[in-house]
């Protein structure tokens, strides 16, 4: 493996961005296929690079190109270096792959929009930008990335820019990332203060002759940048509202990649997080407490999208709680990464698959009865429900059982506490995700009059059927023979803890909690019928519920309105205080300057009489001294 394949990752989704974006309409005909080309040959190119890969020893398949030197300036020496190793290989995967299959629905899922073209440029400036970010080999390069998936997302969100609420969504989502985009700046910026470098090698390193307080503040700092791109607790506000977007860019940006990036960067930066006990119980306790709000919020959303939004949120904290567990949990928050690509992505393309059908309706209580008209959708649908609630042997049964499994392994209180959390997050994922398939599939039909549901054309339930086939087999190729956690040993390390819990009571706890969530879902919304509009008098968790546990409200009223009102003070101190001191001054001077102006008259007169009378002055006080 040679540094023409590091390069040509990320290059060729570039390439065709650059293109598209400047041959402008001249491209509408033809962008789709080359924005497809370019994700179908980078996904290539992983492949090429993954059985290169294979077919070496554990300790050599890591691989560092440095391109050219980026940053040359005394004390501060940044190549434009990439590396690829198990981890970021893992990611490369995933990133080609899945977005090769959303870049083809979307052949189908934007054909009839004129700007198509400008759509699949977006798609590949964000694949380009991803595979920047897990590609980097230090943390500058990685910010590149990072900010590049922050620009495509924010595109891509308000791709439809001149509806006002997406627009709105997209803006917002661009300034809550902004927040957890300082977080990164300062923890590089402490990083070169402390270890005089900002690369993963040098910094890791160090790291153990650093103080807890310092790798306290750095991992702090990547947490919150963290919470920022994968929307956890409490910069998740926006990752609702980005569903204003078209839907393929929720599968890609908002379910498989994007929002995984605060994962990787958490599994990344492994030797900080274990050094900073109290860093690594923030990212458990973030995960947890996202966890169970994404999962509440889920129960109660009658939009689709939104409510796979919501799940997407709750599922991230799975990942981010055993991230937080340490060398326990890394290779298995990456293995529900992986596992939640596929089904999540499933599930957007679904959802996808529905409104096509519905002309483009979201409401789900005006859906009911479309298995028999969408008969594919319904089945990769019910797949990626069956994986991602966790019913053996689909995909989710083998990752998040597997979490479930390590946080009660902490033992003691704590072990129970956050494996009570992670259980009851199974419970309320088969509720919310069982509510969604009934409240779509089954029942009776309550579609707007004049709606004729049909099925998706070949090229967008293509890639909805292989999504499935991964939802289906991908959790169990990963588990056996601990073959992802054996592959991903030499990046964060091995764990050799006790089994507090037995592996079997774990499962049957799981299954049975989810056997309550089914249970309690059917009840509600099998045996009764739904009405068109949500019923008003409702549980106040409920109604909580429906405004996202009042996420913004919190925002407004603990940042914005405080930030508002510390903003006009400075800017009052300002104009009375700092502006007042150097106009006062200024008027002073020139107040003064007017008044002993008036003693310059012109006459000589004046000026000889003035003469004559300090003359008068000198010799009487003369005098008057002698006589003294």
């Amino acid at each position: 493996m040679d540094t023409a394949i590091l390069t040509l990752l990320p290059a060729l989704p570039l390439a065709g961005a650059v293109v598209l974006l400047l041959l402008g309409p001249a491209g509408n005909k033809w962008g789709h296929l080359l924005g497809c080309a370019m994700a179908l040959a980078s996904f290539g190119v992983a492949v090429w690079a993954f059985v290169i890969m294979l077919g070496r020893d554990s300790a050599e398949r890591a691989v560092h190109a440095d391109l050219f030197s980026w940053v040359p300036v005394t004390g501060l020496q940044v190549d434009m270096g990439l590396q690829i190793d198990q981890l970021s290989m893992c990611f490369a995967l995933l990133i080609t792959g899945v977005g090769s299959l959303i870049h083809l629905y979307s052949i189908g899922y934007m054909s009839h929009d004129p700007d198509r073209r400008r759509f699949f440029a977006y798609l590949n400036l964000f694949l380009a930008a991803m595979l920047l970010l897990v590609l980097a080999n230090n943390y500058l390069v990685l910010y590149l990335g990072w900010e590049g998936v922050g620009l495509a997302s924010y595109l891509l969100i308000g791709f439809w820019y001149g509806k006002p609420s997406a627009a709105t969504a997209a803006k917002k989502a661009f300034v809550v990332n902004r927040v957890g985009d300082m977080g990164l700046a300062l923890a590089m910026m402490t990083m070169f203060a402390t270890f005089g470098s900002i690369g993963f090698g040098e910094v890791f390193a160090a790291a153990p002759g650093a103080s807890e307080g310092t790798l306290t503040a750095i991992g702090l700092l990547l947490l919150l940048a963290a919470c920022g791109k994968s929307a956890q607790v409490p910069l998740q506000s926006w990752l609702g509202d980005a569903m204003e977007g078209p839907t393929p860019v929720s599968a890609l940006i908002h379910a498989a990649t994007m929002v995984t990036a605060g994962v990787y960067l958490i599994a990344r930066s492994n030797v900080i997080f274990d050094l900073a006990p109290n860093a690594q119980l923030a990212v458990v306790l973030v995960g947890a407490v996202t966890l169970l709000f994404g999962a509440i919020v889920g129960c109660a959303k009658d939009d689709i999208k939104k409510a796979l939004a919501a799940s997407t949120m709750s599922q991230i904290g799975y990942m981010v709680l055993a991230a937080g567990l340490g060398p326990a949990g890394y290779a298995f928050a990456i293995m529900h990464l992986l596992t939640h690509g596929f089904f999540k992505a499933g599930l957007f393309l679904g959802a996808g698959s529905v409104m096509h059908a519905m002309d483009d309706e979201v409401d789900m209580r005006r859906y009911g009865g479309l298995r028999k008209v969408l008969p594919i959708t319904y089945a990769t649908f019910g797949i990626g429900y069956l994986a991602i609630i966790g019913v053996p042997p689909f995909a989710g049964f083998f990752s998040k059982d597997k979490i479930i499994e390590v946080a009660f392994n902490e033992g003691g209180a704590a072990g129970f506490a956050l494996g009570t959390v992670t259980l009851l997050g199974a419970g309320l994922t088969a509720f919310y995700m069982t509510r969604v398939m009934l409240m779509t599939f089954f029942g009776s039909q309550r579609w707007k009059p004049g709606t004729h549901p049909h099925e998706a054309p070949a090229v967008m339930t293509g890639p909805m059927i292989l999504l499935a086939i991964g939802s289906v087999a991908s959790g169990l190729l990963f588990v056996l023979g601990n073959a992802l956690v054996n592959w991903l040993e030499p990046v964060v390390g091995a764990h050799h803890g006790e089994e507090v819990v037995p592996a079997g009571v774990v499962t049957a706890l799981a299954l049975a909690v989810v056997s309550v969530g089914v249970t309690v879902a059917y009840s509600q919304y099998a045996q009764r019928d739904i009405p068109e509009t949500a019923p008003e008098e409702v549980t106040v968790l409920t109604v909580a519920a429906r405004n996202d546990l009042y996420g913004d409200a919190v925002n407004e009223g603990v940042f914005m309105r405080p930030g508002q009102h510390l903003t006009r003070s400075l800017v009052f101190v300002d104009n009375r205080g700092i502006d007042g001191m150097v106009n006062g001054t200024a008027a002073l001077i020139g107040g003064l300057s007017a008044r002993i102006r008036r003693v310059q008259s012109g006459f000589v007169r004046s000026y000889a009489l003035s003469m004559f009378t300090g003359a008068a002055l000198v010799a009487a006080a003369l005098l008057a001294v002698r006589i003294w």
